[in-house]
């Protein structure tokens, strides 16, 4: 389990400020712009009323005092931080709960290759393996889908992952679904047919493509189980 910062604040979401920024009234009445780690849409928790949890941040570089950590999806509290499946999946990897990976004795995260970074380097006794983490948020009838924008970013890691598998070496991506309620995950066509396609293209050329949920509380997220991704 990740922990989380504590105590967090509650209020509810007013309105979305720009891409990195939301404007939320905590439950004392006051108005506060919180920053929003994560660049997706967001619609099933960008709603007026939605509640929200906030981590306050003090810091003299800072634009906002407080971070989006966690929303209320219906019943379902979502983590919205979209900076966390690489820690979440190295904590799930040395606890037991993500073994396809077989044994980790070190792990390098943002590691240079080519124009881009890679999430991960994970040297295990199955090989090096080059892993690219993705956050997922949207679920939609207990189908978790990935993205719900665009993404020529997300597109580029899997051209680069398909292309070291190529190579010869291991690659995986890897959905950490920030959310418990799902029961597989899809690539999005309708939000971004070209990274469906590239997915698709990916599995064939041999990346391996994995899924796992998250139980989320006040106090922390950690990886719960796999569910099968549907290409």
């Amino acid at each position: 389990m990740v922990p989380l910062p504590s105590p967090l604040v509650r209020g509810v979401f007013v309105r979305r400020i720009n891409r990195f920024a939301i404007l939320v009234q905590l439950d004392d009445g006051a108005l506060v712009v919180a920053h929003l780690p994560n660049s997706g849409r967001l619609r099933e928790v960008l709603r007026p009323r939605t509640p929200f949890w906030l981590a306050p941040r003090s810091a003299a570089h800072r634009r906002t005092l407080y971070d989006a950590v966690s929303a209320q999806d219906g019943t379902t509290l979502v983590c919205v931080d979209a900076r966390l499946p690489p820690r979440l999946l190295v904590d799930g990897i040395l606890s037991g709960a993500v073994p396809e990976f077989g044994k980790v004795r070190a792990v390098k995260a943002e590691v240079p290759l080519n124009a881009h970074r890679i999430d991960l380097l994970l040297h295990a006794d199955k090989g090096r393996w080059w892993v690219e983490t993705k956050s997922v948020t949207l679920v939609v009838d207990g189908v978790a889908l990935f993205p719900d924008a665009p993404t020529v970013r997300g597109q580029q890691h899997l051209h680069l992952l398909t292309q070291l598998c190529r190579n010869g070496h291991r690659a995986a991506v890897v959905f950490v679904i920030q959310r418990p309620d799902a029961r597989c995950l899809r690539p999005h066509a309708t939000a971004d047919p070209q990274f469906a396609a590239a997915l698709r293209a990916a599995a064939d050329a041999g990346v391996a493509v994995r899924a796992y949920t998250c139980a989320v509380t006040f106090t922390g997220v950690g990886i719960a189980c796999s569910v099968p991704v549907r290409l």
